[in-house]
């Protein structure tokens, strides 16, 4: 972290259909020039002063103009930082210089990254520079994959209050969700099929769940890639098709906390087939949006999700809680988990050091107790 920077977040990207929301969430929230110093950043200071004024933020928000292809203005912008949160996707085609510019300078940079490709390329390439500088790099600080990393985190915490110890085995299930697809995530999406055409390991790195552990190779996941019977919920499941980059996450959580859950620890996720719960997200495939554009503000505010995570001991027995949020999650959620996520990086959690890190691993309960506060997430035991 930047201790004495101007800023203590600037939003990078405010003027596309995500970063729109985070600057949103902290104007309702915060206000401008209160507790949280914070600016908006984007290609084009016009844009960023229309939206500035659509959001109803304050006329003197501060606006930076900074383009992801101009690495010197990145870096100039992020000096004037203590956390940088980047929208500005698909990652592994625009995140490249911005990263690095954090790694380099020890500000604090928060994504929201679904792109397990492009984050085990800057682990390798940023995580010791990031250690030296002080600067900590949070991947997955939205939908992907905060709920899931936090929600195990919150079932072990749960299972040593209950059962004395953590637990080897944990399942995702995804009781119900609500929501719509972003344009910048289908291009997310289609950034990574285009990796794997051009370079035939990126699959590997997709398919193997200790991808994002290096020098770390943990036992056979469980498969979750067909509809199934899951006998200790009683109902069919079938895959989830955030798991991919969730159940890295996870497994980058447990390494680099220094394995609480166990070396030998097993996590899946998949969605409850129930007839007539909303279990998908909405606007996938052909016809579906464009780089910023989304679901609708009525549409964001119908959204939920509902996740239960179930942790079982070598004996057997069984604790069980639930993550939910009250708005679309991919964005009504995300922008303000992300929010928040850099608040409390910046604000409650000094003493992380640098590196590349996971939400819960650099922040833990800190950030389960903020998101119950401030974003709308509920964490109960059931």
């Amino acid at each position: 972290m930047n201790p004495t920077a101007e800023f203590d977040v600037i939003v990078y990207g405010a003027s596309g259909y995500t970063g729109r929301l985070v600057a949103e969430h902290l104007v309702r929230r915060y206000g401008s020039g209160g507790d949280v110093k914070w600016a908006m950043a984007g290609r084009s200071a016009a844009k960023l002063a229309e939206v500035r004024d659509e959001i109803g933020a304050p006329k003197d928000t501060p606006l930076i103009a900074a383009d992801a292809t101009d690495p010197a203005r990145l870096e100039a912008m992020v000096r004037r930082a203590k956390a940088v949160v980047t929208t500005v996707g698909p990652y592994q085609l625009y995140g490249d210089a911005l990263i690095a510019a954090c790694a380099t300078a020890g500000t604090d940079y928060l994504d929201l990254t679904g792109e397990p490709n492009w984050m085990a390329r800057t682990i390798a390439a940023h995580h010791e520079t990031a250690r030296k500088s002080g600067a900590r790099l949070c991947h997955s600080c939205g939908f992907d994959s905060i709920p899931f990393e936090l929600g195990v985190l919150f079932c072990q915490e749960t299972a040593k209050k209950e059962l004395g110890h953590p637990v080897p085995r944990v399942k995702g299930r995804v009781r119900a969700i609500k929501g719509g697809l972003s344009g910048g995530t289908a291009a997310s999406g289609a950034a990574t099929m285009a990796a794997v055409r051009a370079d035939a390991a990126v699959m590997g790195v997709l398919m193997n769940p200790f991808a994002l552990t290096p020098g770390f190779q943990g036992p056979e996941q469980p498969a979750a890639d067909q509809p199934q019977h899951d006998a200790d919920l009683g109902a069919d499941v079938g895959p989830f098709m955030m798991a991919m980059i969730n159940t890295k996450n996870v497994h980058r959580s447990n390494y680099l906390m220094g394995h609480p859950y166990g070396r030998d620890f097993r996590y899946d996720e998949m969605s409850v087939l129930m007839p007539g719960a909303p279990t998908e997200f909405t606007g996938l495939g052909e016809g579906g949006p464009k780089p910023g554009e989304g679901p609708s503000e009525e549409e964001r505010e119908a959204g939920f999700f509902d996740v239960l995570f179930i942790g079982i001991d070598e004996g057997g027995r069984q604790v069980r809680v639930s993550v939910k949020g009250d708005k679309d999650p991919g964005y009504g959620s995300t922008s303000k988990m992300m929010a928040e996520a850099a608040i409390c990086l910046v604000k409650e959690c000094p003493a992380t050091p640098g590196g590349v890190w996971t939400p819960g691993a650099a922040m833990g309960m800190v950030l389960v107790k903020r998101l119950q506060a401030n974003a709308g997430l509920t964490f109960a035991v059931e």
